[in-house]
């Protein structure tokens, strides 16, 4: 991210104002390093308020298409993440860094309990 701060700052608000690339991040914030499957799961979860064992095939699928399609590209543009479809493998990466501080705000401000109540980042 070669921008002023608040530029920068305002590109961190904007890709943090979406669920699903919070959910995820949240998630990989813990191991560094995930599964696109596991992450499905879980955003999926977050998302519907369920557990995610009881997410059906469609909603995992869908979740799936705007994780490929949308968000892992736009984190991985702003070096937040990488990530390798062929073996499914997503890792943050140095820009992660940059928006943590961000992302520990909104993790607090979560409707979910589960989420507000995860160690810090």
């Amino acid at each position: 991210m070669n921008q002023t701060n608040a530029g920068r700052m305002e590109a961190a608000c904007s890709l943090l104002a979406e669920s699903e690339r919070r959910f995820l991040l949240y998630q990989l914030a813990d191991d560094r390093t995930a599964n696109l499957e596991d992450l499905i799961s879980q955003v999926a979860a977050w998302e519907l308020d369920a557990r995610a064992e009881t997410i059906d095939k469609e909603v995992r699928q869908r979740v799936y298409v705007s994780l490929v399609h949308n968000h892992l590209p736009r984190l991985a543009d702003y070096d937040i993440i990488e990530y390798d479809l062929r073996s499914g493998d997503i890792v943050l990466a140095d820009g992660f860094e940059d928006i943590r501080p961000l992302l520990e705000q909104f993790r607090q401000t979560e409707e979910k309990p589960e989420i507000r109540e995860r160690p810090p980042l």
